[in-house]
This record gives C-alpha cells, structure tokens and sequence, in this order.
C-alpha cells in the first residue's frame, strides 16, 4: 500500500495499492494512469503532503483523516468522527 499524509498533521488523507500511479505535482496530485486519470487532488501538492510507498501495516479500519503516519507508526486521531453520509 501506499498513503499521502498531509504535513503537519501527520493525517493520512489517502490510501492507494503499490500499483496506483501517483504523481505529485507543485499545484496537485495526478491519481492513475497519466493517459486516463482516475481523479486529481486539488488541495494537496508537493509542498504540503507527503507519499509513503511499501506500507505494509495500515490499519484494516483504515478511513480518510482517521490515522496519522509518521513513515512507520500508524496512531489513531482521537478527535477523529465518522463522517455524516
């Protein structure tokens, strides 16, 4: 798996298989293949995220902005609320 986690905070804002084409750019993060886009990320970009690549040990509950990574230990927010739907 891989994660990008928003500087700072630690937050993992997302979490992707290794084999997820993620290009992280000065304005925005490109996700898939360059030639069909799955999405773009607006508000994150090189100078404010981070990508963890081979991670092996994400938590099976995992959820956007529910865990913070620091590149080896996943912990928790304990201010964290599932997201009204």
């Amino acid at each position: 798996m891989k994660t990008i986690v928003e500087n700072g905070t630690n937050l993992s804002k997302y979490l992707f298989d290794d084999d997820k084409p993620v290009d992280i750019q000065s304005d925005r993060i490109n996700v898939g293949d360059p030639d069909s886009l799955d999405f773009v990320i607006g508000d994150l970009n090189s100078g404010n995220c981070a990508l963890y690549e081979n991670v092996t040990d994400a938590p099976a509950d995992w959820y956007g902005c529910k865990y913070t990574y620091d590149g080896t230990t996943w912990t928790q927010d304990p201010n964290w609320v599932y997201p009204d739907a």
